[in-house]
Parts: structure tokens; C-alpha cells; sequence
């Protein structure tokens, strides 16, 4: 049962019963409780504005570069996760995580480099202490040069 003190000037109390199952015993409890809550904003958007090939030399060109420019809104990223799939974003190739440090607006540059050409899905996300958001989007890799 729960009830409240007829003491209008003092804070909520809650009073319980509970039956002890083994000796048919009651337990009382009473007492007072407090609590807060903290909102925080949490990171609320992410998207990637754009991406750019990076132009590289034959003989440096084992990997394909790509430049991934991403914003987001709310409160500021302390990190970065780029997970990259197969064109149907079911198949994880690879992941990799990052801590960044952003310090006025939430603009930042992500290179990432991709061993063949072909279709990938790109999972961005941004996080902090508190919250996540993720960002997603198809690139086409062709040996160096990316739509």
C-alpha cells in the first residue's frame, strides 16, 4: 500500500508491504525519497554534405581515398564510427572508431580509404556521453574515383 503523511508541511513519504513467502511475515518500510532528472539535448541530426575522391598517384593508388564532409545538429560529437557494408548495408566490411574533438560548430572532414572498387554503404555515427546519431549513404568506388 502507499500512502501519504498527514503532515501537510513535510515531504511525500511511501509506505510497503510485502509478503515474505516463506514464513507468511509482513516487511514494512517507510521512509522519504527524492529523485532528479537531467535533460540533456543529445546530438539530434547527421549528414554527410558531401564526398570526394581523393586524387592520388599510380603508385600510391592500393587504396581509394574518399573525404567524407559531415554535419550535425544538437550537442557536439566526442567521437566517430564509420562502419562500411555491402550495397545493402546487411554485410559489415569493416569498422573503425575514432575520438574527435570539435569545439565551436559541428563540421568535420572523415577519410576513409577503400581496398577495391565497387558499391559500399556508409554508416556515419556521431556520439557523445550521452547520445547517437547516425548518417547513411551508397558510394560508388571506382579505382580511385568515387560518385
Amino acid at each position: 500500500t502507499t500512502g501519504l503523511s498527514s503532515d501537510p508541511d513535510s515531504s511525500p513519504t511511501v509506505e510497503s508491504v510485502e509478503d515474505n513467502p516463506d514464513g507468511g511475515c509482513h516487511i514494512y518500510r517507510n521512509g522519504y525519497y527524492g529523485s532528479s532528472i537531467d535533460v540533456v539535448e543529445g546530438i539530434l541530426e547527421v549528414n554527410i554534405i558531401q564526398m570526394t575522391s581523393i586524387q592520388m598517384t599510380e603508385s600510391q593508388a592500393e587504396n581509394s581515398l574518399v573525404d567524407f564532409v559531415v554535419t550535425c545538429q544538437g550537442s557536439l560529437p566526442t567521437d566517430v564510427c564509420t562502419v562500411v557494408s555491402d550495397p545493402t548495408c546487411q554485410v559489415s566490411k569493416s569498422m573503425v572508431c575514432d575520438p574527435i574533438a570539435v569545439t565551436d560548430e559541428c563540421l568535420l572532414t572523415i577519410r576513409r580509404a577503400f581496398e577495391e572498387p565497387g558499391t559500399y554503404c556508409i554508416n556515419i555515427t556521431l556520439g557523445d556521453d550521452t547520445s547517437q546519431a547516425l548518417a547513411s549513404a551508397l558510394i560508388s568506388v571506382n579505382g580511385g574515383e568515387s560518385n
